[in-house]
């Protein structure tokens, strides 16, 4: 038996366990990853929303993230909630030489509307941490944020695919869950390339709490086993796009979108 690859989330935790770094680690393991955490921020969270965040100090954080990296062979990452512009910094400072992919998930806003990235830490997220980022996943609020414009419609994407590139990642897959229409489309931008279209049909299905987090991390995922960029995400959208269509509900708000689907699957 091989030995599964290890994955790194640098994020903050869901105490409802749907999103955040308890859907990372359920989304590397049904994956076929080990997974390793360096945790950010805690959360008072379920599926009505944020009720409260406690900031972990930035020396600790930094802390976390030199024992991982000293210690295991760490084959890909992703980033999460960041949520200040000292973190920031100083979180690119220790990956500015890192030798493994990193997929940086731009968190800026949950579900229902609690800020997750203080205000004054958008610029720095885009000038100091963008360019280490190998892909790039915002949805369509983030980045209208991060490439200042308004995405309208999919007339938009291509200028705002170019905006974010220029911001420095190799890569950006802009997440197309924030569009109206029957077909969901996820834009997928490398430099010189046609932007590449993965497209779903729009369900139904209200439970999608952890989305954003659950397919970054399916990513990073995919990239830590070797496959090439466009069919780890490929293979990402259609593991999240199963895992809400067999999402179940659970609390009394936007349940979680169901991680641990392809084990009732027989895959």
């Amino acid at each position: 038996m091989s030995t599964p690859p290890c994955l790194l989330t640098i994020a903050g935790s869901d105490s409802s366990g749907g999103a955040g770094i308890q859907a990372d680690l359920k989304t590397f393991t049904v994956l076929g990853g080990y997974g390793a955490t360096v945790l950010t921020a805690l959360t008072a969270q379920n599926t009505q929303g944020v009720q409260d965040i406690l900031p972990l100090p930035d020396t600790f954080v930094i802390r976390q993230l030199r024992s991982v990296l000293d210690d295991l062979p760490i084959a890909a990452a992703k980033t999460g909630m960041l949520f200040s512009a000292d973190l920031i910094r100083a979180l690119a400072r220790e990956l500015k030489h890192k030798s493994f992919p990193l997929v940086v998930d731009p968190v800026c806003v949950s579900k229902s509307g609690h800020n997750l990235l203080q205000p004054e830490a958008v610029e720095t997220l885009k000038t100091v941490f963008l360019p280490l980022a190998d892909l790039i996943t915002p949805n369509r609020p983030e980045a209208e944020l991060l490439a200042k414009m308004t995405i309208a419609d999919e007339t938009d994407v291509p200028e705002a695919l170019e905006r974010l590139l220029a911001l420095g990642p190799k890569a950006v897959l802009l997440k197309g869950g924030h569009f109206s229409g029957e077909t969901l489309t996820d834009w997928l931008a490398v430099p010189g390339q046609q932007p590449r279209a993965f497209r779903h049909p729009r369900l139904s299905n209200q439970n999608t709490h952890g989305t954003g987090c659950t397919l970054s991390a399916a990513i990073a995922a995919g990239l830590g086993r070797g496959l090439d960029l466009a069919t780890a995400v490929g293979q990402a959208v259609d593991y999240i796009h199963d895992a809400i269509r067999t999402a179940y509900p659970l609390g009394h708000g936007i349940g979680p979108v169901n991680h641990l689907h392809p084990l009732s699957q027989g895959k």
